[in-house]
């Protein structure tokens, strides 16, 4: 009798979860982002945020947790209970790079997380101090060779996109300089504008402005084309560097066992968004590439989060030895 009883009665809890999956959200939900406020990931995180309170009538608030390059807060994200009401953004340091960059990462990337979708990639550019020598990416090629013991490059943390495309960089020129670590993109921004340090590889986002108010200098953009958002800067090819090419995917991800169901609207919610003119226009302003529609979904950045593991983390475990 046990035994008839044990299928149906695991049919009635199946029913149960999937009504209650279908019903999702009935309270707020938190996006966690990695890093601090201000940054490229914490306007991404919060723009996603925003989608899913529009989408749900539910309040999705951003919550800050810096650290680790991203794996601090990734952690956590991989550890809340999978039901769908803590998500966590995530992008091509926290998901790829980190696992080459981080000894004893607690979580895996492909495997501790249920991909949702993919938001946008941010093509990423060298900017430096006001006061820096160099002018253009040949020169500072140049003169990293000739200094680079006394050049210092800022980033968010071991495995941040600050961090591992100035690695990629570095890679291609075959160069080592000091590398000194911040909380956040913002904060090294700021230390930046204070001549602090030397240089920085990041999203077009956090230094755009300031590149534009002429408080920093943009040297290269690491992508083929040039960007509508600072069309006097030159593409890395231009300046005779066509092997550093970045543009970090920007995600959002749930922790592992989240429902299908609850996946499915989230992911569903997520398409919706990023097909609204207004979401568009802000994230076209902030420099970003939105997803085109057969890229959007949990398959697409699945297969995005294991091709960038397979590309990157071999030439950043030797990059990171030189």
């Amino acid at each position: 009798m046990i035994k008839l009883l044990l299928p149906a009665a695991l049919a009635v809890l199946a029913g149960i979860a999937s009504a209650q999956a279908q019903t999702f959200p009935t309270r707020p939900g938190t996006v966690i982002v990695p890093f601090a406020a201000g940054g490229p990931a914490d306007i991404t995180g919060r723009l996603a945020a925003e989608i899913f309170s529009k989408a749900f009538g539910q309040q999705f608030v951003v919550e800050n947790i810096g650290g680790a390059g991203g794996a601090t807060g990734t952690t956590r994200a991989a550890r809340a209970a999978p039901d769908g009401y803590t998500l966590a953004l995530g992008h091509m340091g926290t998901h790829a790079a980190a696992v080459a960059l981080t000894p004893n990462l607690a979580y895996k990337p492909d495997t501790d997380f249920e991909p949702i979708g993919l938001m946008s990639t941010q093509p990423v550019i060298l900017a430096t101090r006001k006061g820096f020598p160099a002018n253009s990416l040949k020169e500072f090629v140049t003169y990293a060779k000739a200094n680079q013991s006394k050049l210092n490059m800022a980033h968010a943390g071991i495995g941040s996109v600050s961090h591992t495309t100035c690695l990629l960089m570095h890679h291609e020129i075959g160069i080592k300089t000091t590398m000194v670590p911040f909380t956040g993109t913002a904060p090294v921004l700021n230390a930046m504008l204070g001549e602090q340090v030397d240089y920085v590889c990041d999203p077009i986002l956090g230094p755009a402005g300031h590149i534009r108010a002429g408080t920093l200098k943009g040297l290269a953009i690491a992508t083929d084309k040039r960007h509508a958002l600072l069309p006097d800067v030159p593409t890395s090819a231009e300046g005779g560097l066509p092997g550093w090419q970045a543009a970090p995917f920007y995600a959002i991800f749930a922790p592992k066992g989240t429902p299908q169901a609850v996946i499915d609207r989230l992911s569903d919610a997520l398409d919706k968004g990023l097909d609204d003119e207004t979401v568009r226009k802000r994230l076209s302003d902030l420099g970003a590439v939105i997803t085109e529609k057969k890229d959007r979904g949990p398959k697409p950045l699945a297969a995005m989060v294991k091709s960038e593991m397979d590309r990157l983390i071999p030439i950043l475990k030797s990059a990171a030895t030189q």
